[in-house]
């Protein structure tokens, strides 16, 4: 692609491209919209007569109008926001010439019989209609028009308009980067003069009449530092050889030391989680866990441990497979990609379809250039974005580029590792393939031998899902049980079984349910995983008169307790009431059966029984003759073979396969890819195909792929682009996100927006000098950290001071530190810290804060109690998304339905009740005062304060607190002191 035209907001290219046509506008029809009538016409043209003479004094012709320099920005500031071709509600299209004569609105040479002109010039009552909004246009502008007509309304076929942004290729976030040299510092306080960091925003403060803070108290900073590096308190030993330490370089060594400590990826590892919007539940409808998206979780966390220059983890999160193919720590980073909500619902309406398809993408494309360039290009998913300069087509490139990820589990394995594993498997496999033959001989013989004496009496229909009725010889019974022995997907075992409704009829007249909730029957029954269900699941779905909810058996009884004895002679019970599952539904049902009862629940009658029943299936018919014909010695060799293939499945399974990781099923997306307008899937615009924005193309070189290239390479092209050497986003939106964390507000403060509707920087150059030093030092972490939180600006006090504050409110000039609060993870870390309970165990699958009920749908019910086994640190919760989790969502934790690159903080009472009485805080607070007891045996209340306040704050108690703290203790006990401390 050649050199660029650039009207108004957007780039031409040249050789020039194709004007686009808009299939909506009939050939040859005039649209009139506004009824004009040639009287009107007559006005107008003697209205231009009269201007033209007012205007032009002298006799020479009038200049030659430019229709880029003239006409062009006209019709993008005041009429192309309503009248384009991606959107009808304008009925015309002023993006190109052909278009507007095609609707009969433009003439050549004739401004008089141009509709264009018309709508613009005033009418009778001196107002135009066109346009609706804003100011008229002046005499001079619609003047200008007139001369472009009647000049011949040239318009280069290269040019289409669009609607002007409202910060075009001059904003500053899409400029070069800045190497600007630190400003010098000879005016400054000594100690302001050595971190680069402190000349910038020393001098700025001395520009606007502040002076910074003096430095904090050695130990308010060991607890600010802590918990910025590492989201933890430090110990009071931490705190008191760190104030002892008179050594120049002890707050560096103690930094050194932060970084160097693994809960440093734990606590930053949470913070790029929150960017990328990671969960681990799909959302939606369904919101089912992902048990297999943990492991992206611990990678995330090593890559900040490791220190991994961030360019090559945004290179790994979008094309891993292409830079280490088969290599699960290298893959697993495309969980980037579909670690976000979406529908796995589905719909059988193709329209539907492609519209869940078509968000799904969406998802990825806004994630990918708000985490990495700080662009809300998903903004021009419908039209060219209205402020930044950001093209429709930009963004269907994207979408070209992402057309063939699918969110969905996938094996990743060397080539190696599947071969070692094959040779492991292989004799394993070989053997029980014999053994299985074996077994397969014995049972065709057996059931060879039977005749059609027991066939002959299944004379009754089979088991139902719909209902299986059992007519009884009239019994009294208080008890009646159902003993399953066979299920219909299973005929050697009576798991697994469902039951969704059981009946017990009355004999007589007029029968009657007594079976019922509601008739005063119980329900007695084993159901699975009873930590993992609630009541939802248990057996007394199967008396409360509806259908759908159905127990899960886990025991081959169920017992139905009658209100009294009754006399019945009826039994009907179901799986599938409705039938909406099918004929060969998911629920699995009851094949054999027999019903029994009983007067105390001690003695018990069999009353009816399956015998007589057709087998449900063939496998079901196999396994019945093989029980009545095999002999004792064949069913023993059975037995002995069973248990031998049992052993091998046992082995094979131990063979470590290889691992499935949420990483993205990836498909080669159709060769054609298109615009669609207004967002819509059905209304296809022009074809697009991989390729770069067109926004930073001025900054950095852009690619262009074919229209089949391959799947692979439309990512990994993408990931290239994105953190060359010459594109300044990447370094300055995560320069500015370090920033963020540490002083709780970025030098921009909308980390994920850097456009025109984003903030704006309150330091300038000192961005682009981060983000250049970012880069010169390979793209690590922590050396950047190392610069900031060393720098004076940072380890300034967080007093305030009224005078200061009238000139900078929120001190983004950082004339002091500002005060933050702990985020919700950070509360209940400190407090398993402080009380001793603190699991430091690193990785695996995470702990849960609620009982998980998975039916159709999800249900999330919050723990009342927790024990040890969730003592872990917070970043290993299991985060489903839309669950609410207690402590950690009352202090403003973000649902990870979206990307949360900014923490919102809130004050509620509901926070205050919840450290004051939820059941976490009074388990922490017994163990605090159980660890205080150890640390301070004895009856010295005075150091057993002590040492509570030094746990949890860091810092002894003043003699206010400790008067008061003893009063407490004496009239309320250690626990109630501990809990205040909290």
């Amino acid at each position: 692609m050649g050199p660029a035209v650039q009207t108004g907001a957007f780039i031409f290219p040249d050789p020039p491209l194709k004007a686009v046509s808009m299939p909506w506008v009939a050939a040859g029809r005039r649209l009139h919209i506004l009824g004009l009538t040639s009287a009107i016409r007559f006005c107008h043209a003697a209205w231009l007569a009269l201007v033209g003479a007012g205007a032009v004094a002298a006799a020479e012709p009038p200049a030659r109008v430019d229709f880029a320099r003239d006409i062009a920005p006209l019709l993008e500031q005041r009429c192309i926001r309503c009248h384009q071709a991606s959107d009808p509600r304008g009925e015309i299209s002023l993006a190109t010439a052909d278009a507007l004569r095609e609707a009969g609105y433009l003439v050549a040479g004739q401004p008089g019989q141009s509709t264009l002109l018309e709508v613009v010039s005033p009418t009778a009552d001196g107002k135009p209609r066109m346009p609706q909004e804003g100011e008229p246009l002046s005499a001079e502008q619609v003047a200008l028009l007139s001369r472009w007509i009647e000049q011949g309304a040239e318009w280069p076929k290269e040019i289409v308009l669009a609607e002007r942004a409202k910060g075009d290729l001059s904003w500053w976030s899409l400029q070069p980067l800045r190497r600007d040299e630190p400003p010098d510092a000879a005016e400054l306080l000594p100690l302001w003069r050595e971190n680069p960091i402190d000349r910038f925003i020393g001098t700025r403060l001395r520009a606007e009449g502040l002076s910074p803070n003096p430095p904090a108290d050695r130990t308010t900073l060991i607890r600010r530092v802590t918990y910025d590096l590492t989201g933890l308190p430090p110990t009071p030993e931490d705190v008191a050889a760190f104030v002892a330490d008179s050594a120049p370089d002890a707050y560096e060594r103690l930094v050194e030391r932060l970084l160097a400590a693994p809960h440093y990826g734990e606590h930053w590892g949470r913070h790029w989680l929150d960017v990328v919007r990671f969960g681990e539940s799909n959302g939606y409808e369904q919101n089912f866990l992902i048990e297999t998206i943990w492991p992206f979780r611990d990678y995330v966390i090593e890559s900040f441990n490791q220190d991994k220059p961030f360019d090559r983890l945004i290179l790994e999160h979008l094309a891993g497979d292409s830079l280490a193919p088969g290599d699960p720590q290298v893959e697993v980073g495309l969980t980037f990609l579909v670690c976000g909500p979406y529908d796995s619902v589905g719909n059988q309406d193709a329209v539907q379809a492609a519209q869940i398809r078509a968000n799904t993408v969406d998802e990825m494309i806004r994630t990918t250039a708000e985490s990495f360039l700080g662009l809300t290009v998903g903004c021009a998913r419908c039209h060219n974005h209205k402020f930044d300069p950001i093209l429709q087509r930009d963004y269907y490139r994207m979408y070209a580029t992402f057309a063939g990820v699918f969110h969905d589990d996938r094996v990743v394995a060397t080539d190696e590792h599947r071969r070692q594993r094959e040779e492991q498997l292989q004799p394993l496999v070989h053997q029980r393939g014999e053994l299985e033959q074996q077994r397969n001989a014995l049972v065709e013989a057996a059931i060879a031998r039977a005749g059609e004496q027991l066939t002959a009496t299944w004379i009754r229909p089979p088991a139902a899902r719909t209902g299986t009725e059992e007519r009884l010889a009239s019994v009294e019974a208080r008890f009646v049980r159902l003993v399953v022995t066979r299920s219909d997907t299973n005929p050697a075992s009576p798991f697994p079984y469902k039951i969704d409704e059981f009946e017990i009829w009355t004999a007589g007249g007029e029968p009657r349910n007594v079976a019922a909730a509601s008739a005063g029957a119980k329900a007695a029954g084993t159901s699975p995983r009873p930590g993992d269900f609630s009541e939802a699941y248990s057996a007394d779905l199967v008396i409360d008169g509806e259908f759908g909810q159905r127990w899960t058996a886990a025991s081959p009884e169920l017992t139905i307790e009658l209100a009294r004895p009754e006399i019945i002679d009826r039994v009907f019970f179901s799986s599938d009431r409705r039938g909406t599952l099918g004929q060969h539904g998911t629920v699995a049902f009851v094949a054999d059966y027999r019903i029994e009862t009983s007067l105390d629940g001690v003695a018990w009658h069999t009353v009816a029984d399956s015998r007589d029943r057709q087998p449900v299936s063939d496998a079901h018919r196999r396994q019945r003759l093989l029980d009545a014909n095999a002999t004792p010695a064949e069913k023993e060799q059975l037995a002995q073979l069973g248990r031998q293939i049992g052993e091998l499945d046992g082995q094979i399974a131990a063979v470590p396969a290889p691992p499935s990781l949420r990483v993205g099923r990836l498909e080669q997306p159709a060769p054609e890819q298109f615009l669609f307008e207004r967002g819509d899937p059905q209304r296809r615009g022009e074809r697009v195909v991989p390729a770069s924005l067109e926004t930073l193309a001025h900054a950095t070189p852009g690619y262009e792929l074919a229209a089949d290239a391959p799947e692979a390479q439309r990512r990994l092209a993408l990931a290239q682009w994105i953190v060359a050497a010459g594109n300044p986003l990447p370094p300055r939106v995560l320069a500015n996100r370090i920033w963020h964390y540490h002083f709780g507000m970025g030098i921009v403060n909308t980390p994920s927006d850097l456009g025109y509707m984003g903030g704006r920087p309150s330091y300038p150059e000192l961005l682009d000098w981060l983000a250049s030093r970012l880069q010169s030092e390979g793209w690590r972490l922590k050396p950047l950290h190392k610069l900031i939180v060393t720098s004076q600006a940072y380890q300034q006090s967080g007093d305030y001071r009224p005078a200061a504050a009238q000139v900078d409110a929120d001190s983004r000039l950082l004339w002091r530190f500002p005060p933050r609060r702990l985020a919700g993870e950070e509360i209940r870390d400190a407090m398993l810290a402080a009380a001793g309970q603190l699991d430091s165990r690193r990785g695996g699958p995470g702990f849960r804060l609620y009982h998980y009920l998975r039916d159709n749908v999800s249900t999330y019910v919050p723990l009342d109690n927790v024990g040890p086994e969730t003592y872990r640190r917070a970043v290993y919760h299991q985060n489903a998304r839309a669950a609410r989790i207690d402590l950690v969502t009352d202090f403003d934790a973000p649902d990870c339905a979206f990307p949360a690159p900014r923490r919102v903080g809130t004050t509620t009472p509901l926070q205050a009740l919840t450290l004051m009485n939820h059941s976490f805080t009074v388990d922490m607070a017994a163990r605090l005062a159980e660890r205080v007891a150890r640390d301070a045996p004895g009856e010295d209340r005075a150091a057993q304060i002590r040492r509570a306040f030094e746990l949890t704050l860091s810092r002894p108690p003043s003699p206010a607190e400790t008067a008061a703290a003893t009063e407490l203790i004496e009239s309320f006990g250690m626990r109630a002191f501990c809990r205040a401390l909290f």
